[in-house]
């Protein structure tokens, strides 16, 4: 995968799991069909979406594989989250999305531990030596650490790194990285999917669009094609529905919604991940109708 390849609308696919907590990959196959059929420019394997913190290698394995059938030869590129806390897991586990056929490694700021900007970035050096084209994910809410825009420029010069995630949820990063020859930064945070694309986002990596994707479709080409009211208003009869599904934590209530819609077999998660609250369950209920 190239950076000119990152842009547009990649949606982050969840593990749908049976009540007794196994992967579902009937469900999967499902879902994975309806969504491989939309107007997108790409998916993310094993992202925060896909519960990567409690899926087991082999099962992000699985379904990377599932991915890939489900394509049945189109070209579409998947990433697969390969970043983790520890540099050399993170190499290994994006050696292992190298063997699996993945386009790209998601690969997110080093969580838990709060590094140093030089350590930060010797381990996107690490992980960009790999082979795999790199996406450095940057959400500071998560990691407890924030980039500093000196050293984000300098990852995006690694080569290897093709790009990155902002869930900053703010503009002011990506006005600082985007700008003609740049390498590409994708929007991370759905509610500031238009702004960011204003101030230079060349798309995004949105959990939203797993159930309005042509609705985010739609932002994205009016966009591009000069039409900046519509897209802005296009995206504002979104964002209902992008409050409500991170009013509680992200996949819980996407999962509820999908099961709700048929797309999957079971809202099921892994703790510590729980269900939506039921005040939100009766809310999504009706969200089908809208």
């Amino acid at each position: 995968m190239e950076a000119g390849e990152l842009r547009g609308i990649f949606v982050p696919v969840v593990a749908p799991f049976r009540p007794d907590g196994e992967l579902d990959t009937d469900s999967y196959r499902r879902y994975a069909d309806r969504l491989l059929g939309e107007d997108i420019q790409g998916v993310v394997v094993n992202g925060t979406t896909g519960e990567a913190p409690t899926v087991e290698q082999d099962e992000a394995a699985r379904l990377m594989e599932i991915t890939k059938e489900r394509l049945a030869g189109r070209r579409l590129p998947i990433a697969m989250g390969t970043g983790t806390n520890d540099t050399r897991s993170t190499v290994k586990r994006t050696e292992r999305a190298g063997e699996l056929g993945a386009d790209a490694a998601l690969v997110v700021v080093p969580y838990y531990s709060r590094p140093s900007q030089e350590g930060i970035l010797e381990h996107f050096r690490k992980a960009a030596e790999v082979g795999v084209p790199v996406i450095a994910y940057e959400i500071p809410a998560r990691t407890g650490v924030r980039l500093s825009v000196e050293t984000a420029k300098a990852i995006l010069d690694l080569d290897g790194v093709i790009g990155m995630k902002d869930s900053t949820g703010g503009t002011e990063l990506v006005r600082e990285l985007a700008g003609p020859g740049s390498k590409p930064v994708l929007a991370g945070d759905d509610a500031s999917f238009f702004s960011m694309l204003e101030a230079g986002a060349a798309g995004g990596i949105l959990a939203s669009a797993n159930v309005r994707t042509a609705e985010f479709a739609a932002v994205w080409r009016l966009f591009l094609a000069g039409e900046r009211r519509e897209a802005e208003e296009a995206f504002d009869r979104l964002l209902g529905a992008i409050r409500l599904l991170f009013r509680e934590p992200n996949p819980a209530p996407l999962k509820r919604l999908l099961a709700l819609q048929g797309a999957i077999a079971s809202d099921a998660l892994r703790l510590p991940m729980t269900p939506v609250s039921e005040r939100l369950g009766r809310e999504l209920e009706s969200m089908l109708f809208d």
